[in-house]
């Protein structure tokens, strides 16, 4: 774990459209994850919004991208043990439309125990 977040620090989008791994959907409510996310940054995000808002969702398509957000939730467990916060994680699926075409994601819902 190499990265340190401070409570209240979320990761902005990347600004480089092509290295987009870690996008924020509806004004930030959804953290959407790819197979080419850090785990850690996605970690970083998770345990920001639940230090401030107490509630987190995350979205994957693909079974890489679930593998690096299962990583993610598992990881930022670990950074909200300092601030006494434990988290249970809701997963579902759900259908979304992209380029038109409609895919299966999983989502996870985070929020404290």
């Amino acid at each position: 774990m190499d990265d340190q977040w401070q409570s209240g620090d979320i990761p902005n989008p990347p600004d480089d459209a092509e290295d987009s791994s870690l996008l924020f959907e509806g004004g930030g409510s959804v953290i959407k994850v790819s197979a080419k996310s850090r785990s850690t940054a996605v970690a970083g995000a998770i345990a920001g919004m639940l230090r401030e808002r107490r509630h987190a969702e995350v979205q994957a398509i693909g079974a890489g991208a679930v593998n690096q957000a299962v990583k993610a939730v598992a990881i930022a467990r670990g950074y909200l043990q300092g601030d006494a916060i434990d988290l249970i994680c809701i997963p579902y699926f759900t259908d979304v439309e992209i380029d038109g075409q409609e895919r299966t994601a999983v989502r996870f819902i985070v929020e404290p125990r």
